[in-house]
């Protein structure tokens, strides 16, 4: 048996933003019990899969990856397997049945107990099971294995009281918990103190954080006061939900000024019927009047959205308003998605489910549409200049066209060209590096992306780049009030979007 000290471990995540950053917990909680993250192609000691219950064929592509593993499991006896997240808030013992190999199951409310699970189920040769109805604690109270020196997401809340016909996450996530602000900012607080430029706040639906305790301005306020945090120079959030979001929120967005002008604006569906029958409590004119207030103040803000295709009952009239809604809106992108059923939601009962061939047919249709009004959008940034956080793991072609790859202020994919003065021997820019910041001129708007293919204007190397080059990103303890400790650990970037509310 390999001693405790030097095991190793990877963590396979699947879902949303939500997920990934409870995959950093867990990467934290491993860490801090012995366990170092695996190298190449050598077997872990530990494979942890951090499921999702929303994304189609979820449950299929777990067990596929389950089946996967089972050989490797009889060959090396001592190796463990362990399941958390949504799938396994909501499948529990079912996941020990047809996986009988898998050490330890554990849910959205009990991150922390998987440490103990595993040991247990060392010690007594068989499967540990705990799955919790209500938060153990909150996430942010356990340690944190980061996955980027240059930006960071910051959990303001979790669970969601909302009651969408489609959605299952609020029976595995809970009725929502809200973090105290003086603990939000010391964990923003702490980031920035090691090089990290841009936070992301996190919630199933930020814009209602402060119904525990009765402040419905709250949300605003927050803002505000991570635009008082020296060295914070980006601000976002994802998602909020257009029946709560309010005028303060857009003046915080519109005079803070680290707080970006981006929008992640779930519409679901731009038919009122749809919309009811969705549980979802505004309409499509209610929706656009937002967009509209939001550009009144921020007329450069880059909006993205979330919209299901073929909801039960969705007519061709209901799906034509969607395509309505969708050339006024303007959105610069939108996470498309075709409705499946999700076995729990109200929903999958729903007579007059639509035919695989209609929905595919009718998701095309609003993906092309989407793509023209993202590319017209694009267009009319050609000429103007932009701020470009360096990231790595965006740009795919990167090494084949001679870019790098960073992130807009409004959100938006950037590849520039590195200039030869800038460049090594490999192709790779040595002087820019991921999370430095860099302005250029945008010379092409493409349907995904921009395209700067001038000369650098000006670079600032930062703290954050610095770490890059180290390879060290940002570990921190469980955050409370006050200021905690700092180590680092590196780990690679990892991305997706977040789950449709």
């Amino acid at each position: 048996m390999v001693d405790q000290a030097v095991k190793t471990y990877q963590v396979k995540t699947y879902g949303c933003q939500m997920n990934v950053h409870d995959s950093e917990r867990i990467g934290g909680l491993l860490e801090e019990a012995g366990y170092v993250p695996a190298d190449g192609d050598a077997a872990p000691d530990l494979v942890v899969f951090n499921t999702c219950a929303v994304r189609e064929n979820a449950d299929n592509k777990l067990y596929g990856n389950l089946s996967h593993l089972a050989p490797a499991k009889r060959e090396n006896p001592d190796m463990q397997i362990a399941v958390g997240g949504c799938l396994a808030q909501k499948d529990r013992g079912e996941i020990v049945k047809r996986a009988p190999w898998v050490d330890a199951v554990f849910g959205t409310h009990n991150i922390g107990s998987l440490p103990v699970l595993l040991e247990r189920a060392r010690h007594n040769h068989e499967a540990e099971v705990e799955i919790l109805e209500s938060l153990e604690t909150f996430p942010s109270a356990l340690p944190t294995k980061r996955d980027s020196t240059y930006s960071g997401w910051v959990s303001i809340s979790v669970g969601c009281n909302n009651t969408c016909t489609f959605c299952i996450v609020p029976s595995l996530r809970g009725k929502e918990k809200d973090r105290r602000p003086g603990e939000i900012l010391a964990e923003v607080q702490a980031l920035v103190d090691e090089g990290v430029s841009e936070v992301t706040l996190l919630g199933q639906n930020v814009n209602t954080y402060g119904v525990e305790f009765g402040d419905k301005l709250a949300f605003g306020k927050l803002l505000r006061a991570c635009g008082e945090i020296d060295g914070l120079e980006r601000v976002r959030f994802t998602s909020p939900h257009p029946k709560n979001f309010t005028d303060d929120v857009i003046a915080a967005m519109a005079e803070t000024p680290n707080v970006c002008h981006s929008l992640h604006m779930p519409l679901q569906s731009g038919s009122d019927r749809v919309l009811k029958e969705m549980r979802r409590s505004y309409r499509s004119a209610k929706y656009l009047e937002i967009l509209d207030k939001v550009r009144e103040a921020m007329p450069d803000a880059a909006i993205t959205t979330d919209i299901i295709v073929g909801f039960p009952g969705e007519t061709e009239e209901d799906f034509q308003a969607t395509l309505d809604v969708v050339e006024k809106a303007r959105f610069s992108s939108a996470f498309t998605f075709q409705y499946s059923i999700r076995p729990g939601t109200p929903a999958a009962t729903m007579e007059d489910q639509i035919p695989k061939a209609v929905v595919q047919e009718r998701y095309e249709r609003l993906v092309a549409l989407q793509e023209r009004v993202s590319w017209e959008e694009n267009r009319k940034l050609e000429g103007t200049e932009v701020e470009v956080l360096v990231t790595v793991g965006d740009g795919r072609k990167d090494a084949a066209t001679g870019r790098l790859s960073g992130r807009a202020r409004d959100g938006r994919l950037v590849h520039f060209n590195v200039t030869p003065s800038e460049t090594g021997p490999t192709g790779n820019a040595e002087g820019v590096r991921p999370g430095d910041v860099v302005t250029t001129v945008v010379t092409y708007g493409a349907p995904h992306h921009l395209v700067a293919d001038g000369e650098i204007l000006s670079h600032r190397a930062t703290k954050a780049g610095d770490a890059w080059a180290a390879g060290k990103a940002t570990k921190l303890p469980g955050v409370s009030l006050g200021m905690p400790g700092i180590g680092k650990k590196p780990l690679p970037k990892q991305e997706g979007p977040a789950c449709a509310c």
